[in-house]
């Protein structure tokens, strides 16, 4: 469901990055994923995704393992999805978060509806990769571990991704109140975050502490 930054929120993305200044998108950096994680990085929301340029791997998994070394121990990790012929698909979540996301008796049906191993997350996340990686089917219950109410995922892939009651972060087929609120915080964290990195610079300052 819904690559995020680069198919639903792509036009809030462009209009963002405009007013936000240019970035360097030519490697990975802190910069873009702040632009990208924010919302994550604040503990507001389960994961985040994004397209990254990567034209020398070795630089890339030295990079994520620096951020890393500051993301594992206030509860949040950053991991390549899928490799492309010239960019990676970037995932950064909420190891704990995501636990209890998938722990939803209806995300428990949508996936046990796919195959995956309910119950043990990790192997979740490797199952997706594995699907990503196959070059099939795009696999839409990707939503799940973006922390989309499952309400929305099953209702984006029953309906063919049409008939949406709005459109923000992801496709709102559930309580359309409840998400605007969640696009709008999402918005306003990805602001304050690209505001508080470009005074201090500090990619470690901005990741909240969670249990």
């Amino acid at each position: 469901m819904m690559e995020e930054g680069h198919s639903i929120e792509e036009k809030h993305s462009m209009e963002e990055k405009h007013s936000m200044g240019n970035i360097d998108e030519d490697n990975i950096s802190e910069e873009l994923v702040v632009f990208h994680c924010s919302p994550t990085m604040a503990g507001l929301k389960t994961g985040s995704l994004f397209n990254c340029p990567a034209r020398n791997s070795r630089t890339l998994i030295k990079s994520l393992r620096e951020m890393n070394s500051h993301l594992i121990p206030r509860g949040a990790r950053i991991v390549p999805l899928k490799n492309m012929e010239k960019s990676v698909l970037v995932y950064m979540y909420r190891p704990d978060r995501l636990r209890e996301d998938l722990d939803n008796s209806a995300a428990k049906q949508i996936l046990a509806e796919r195959d995956y191993p309910v119950g043990e997350t990790e192997k979740c996340i490797v199952e997706l990769v594995r699907r990503l990686e196959d070059g099939g089917a795009f696999p839409h219950e990707i939503g799940l571990f973006l922390g989309y109410p499952p309400e929305d995922v099953d209702g984006f892939i029953r309906n063919g991704a049409a008939g949406a009651k709005c459109i923000g972060a992801w496709k709102v087929y559930g309580n359309v109140e409840t998400a605007q609120r969640k696009f709008a915080q999402y918005r306003k964290c990805t602001r304050l975050y690209w505001e508080a990195f470009q005074r201090h610079r500090s990619f470690e300052r901005l990741i909240v502490r969670c249990p």
